[in-house]
């Protein structure tokens, strides 16, 4: 017993405080300080979700920022052993892993290459306009690929291409502490911001 109950005791004590205190002592302090980040940092509009700050949208009309491409797939509604693209499913982050001699991977960067100038954006073609990111969920994309859009966003919302510029350029976020990373813009936040903008817009984003 001289060997047990010490080794009960510890266990008994190191379970509450590792099980218990840490999680609850660190939950609580994120509530408290950082409360918006420790809820996942949602967007409300009119009292209900419309997405997260990081997170990534399928944005598909031509009054909005489009994304960089996702490879996030889901289970197949008709055979759930296989499983079907399924573009920024927060279910399944992840990349797509296709090499460099993938007949798929060949096949989605000339899809993207030619729809990019289909509608007749600017060349040459940003990276991500056509590359995937790593977790299939980035909500960010380069300012270059933004900037390219914006000829676009304005004829669809016949607004004038200055202002769509504005609006980008003045969401565009910096290097972290300036250093860390590359500067990028958030895709749901402009796409907000442009219904803000046009008195014609939509204000449901979702």
């Amino acid at each position: 017993m001289s060997y047990l109950r010490p080794s009960l005791v510890l266990l008994v004590l190191f379970t509450a405080l590792t099980g218990l205190v840490y999680p609850f002592a660190v939950t609580g302090i994120g509530q408290l300080v950082f409360p918006a980040q420790a809820n996942g940092s949602l967007i409300v509009q009119d009292g209900r979700v419309v997405g997260s700050e990081l997170i990534g949208q399928a944005f598909t009309s031509d009054r909005y920022l489009w994304p960089r491409p996702s490879a996030t797939s889901a289970a197949d509604p008709a055979d759930p052993s296989r499983t079907v693209d399924a573009p920024y499913n927060a279910a399944a982050s992840t990349g797509s892993n296709l090499g460099p001699t993938s007949a798929k991977l060949a096949d989605r960067l000339t899809a993207s290459s030619e729809a990019w100038q289909a509608s007749g954006l600017a060349q040459p073609i940003p990276g991500d306009a056509v590359t995937t990111s790593a977790s299939g969920l980035d909500p960010h994309i380069s300012p270059a690929f933004a900037l390219a859009q914006a000829p676009r966003i304005a004829a669809a919302r016949n607004l004038p291409e200055e202002q769509i510029r504005h609006v980008i350029e003045t969401s565009t976020e910096g290097r972290t502490f300036g250093i860390f990373g590359e500067p990028r813009v958030n895709v749901l936040l402009v796409n907000r911001a442009l219904d803000r903008l046009s008195s014609q817009g939509t204000r449901d984003v979702s």
